[in-house]
């Protein structure tokens, strides 16, 4: 399979950026679909204070290879912030990375169900009232730290698929609503220093690339970022093994002109319904979250 070039890249996210919603961070573009999300449970969160950002597959160009960022917890930047993932969507000519973000609204993450209150549309893992964090226990593991405001709204399983991109073949169809298109337009902050020195570190660890893990990394959580070998670290769960080696790259992987060959990309087939009692990975809600939402559904989402 070729490599993609720089040269390449650029025109390719040029391209997508021209089709997408106003202020999407398009970084990089690659030709071959990130592995499906790893199942693991949610640490412990260190503090009042921390919010959850669920663990994402990026990209090494140097070796061609993606590698998994463990999901973490990271001390808000500022009253209010609420963070938007990231995530991986087709443009046609490649996947497209569209980088997570800070800001007083959920904003669009491509329908992409990251489990622990993203179930790809929102956030329902808690809200912000009066300077202070209300966190939903149904969804995040609040441990044994003494947290000031804490409520339990229970979401079930009725959804479940682990789905690391939209678009393409396989992929997520859902699109964005006007109202989260708003969202991406107004001002927004980048992801903090400690994260995006947790991103660096997960590239420089050997065991965290998808040929080396199989798509069941060690580390798939840390309770804080690059807290890689704390007692709270968790592993991906091992009941779902992935065939991962360089044949993903090479054979096992779908090239673009394969991918529109297969037709148009369908919806994965919705997972068995049940309850979620402990904080665990994928969940999704079937009902909305208290009237206090983070997140504006004023339209209803579409499929392609």
């Amino acid at each position: 399979m070729k490599k993609t070039t720089h040269w390449a890249i650029a025109v390719i996210a040029t391209t997508i950026s021209a089709i997408l919603p106003a202020k999407a961070e398009v970084s990089l573009s690659v030709d071959i679909a990130p592995p499906a999300l790893p199942i693991y449970a949610q640490p412990a969160m260190p503090g009042d204070g921390y919010m959850w950002t669920p663990g994402y597959w990026s990209w090494n160009g140097q070796d061609n290879d993606y590698f998994w960022v463990p999901g973490t917890w990271v001390s808000a930047p500022f009253a209010g912030a609420l963070w938007t993932p990231g995530y991986w969507g087709w443009g046609g000519a490649g996947y497209a990375w569209h980088g997570g973000y800070w800001g007083s609204h959920i904003g669009y993450y491509g329908g992409i169900n990251y489990g622990f209150g993203y179930v790809g549309v929102g956030y329902q893992g808690g809200y912000w009232a009066n300077g202070a964090f209300s966190y939903n226990r149904s969804v995040n593991n609040v441990g044994s730290v003494r947290i000031a405001h804490v409520y339990n709204t229970r979401i079930e399983n009725s959804a479940v698929n682990h789905v690391s991109y939209n678009g393409g073949a396989g992929g997520v169809r859902l699109q964005p609503t006007h109202a989260e298109q708003a969202i991406a337009a107004m001002p927004h902050n980048a992801p903090t220093a400690p994260q995006m020195q947790h991103e660096q570190a997960s590239g420089a660890n050997r065991d965290l690339r998808a040929s080396v893990n199989h798509g069941v990394p060690t580390i798939a959580a840390t309770p804080e970022p690059g807290a890689f070998g704390a007692s709270g670290v968790v592993a991906a769960k091992p009941d779902r093994p992935q065939t991962i080696t360089k044949a993903h790259r090479t054979i096992a992987a779908l090239s673009p002109a394969k991918e529109q060959a297969h037709g148009e990309p369908v919806r994965a087939a919705p997972g068995p319904r049940q309850a979620q009692e402990q904080p665990d990975q994928h969940t999704s809600s079937a009902r909305e979250s208290p009237a206090r939402q983070t997140s504006s559904r004023e339209d209803e989402h579409h499929e392609k």
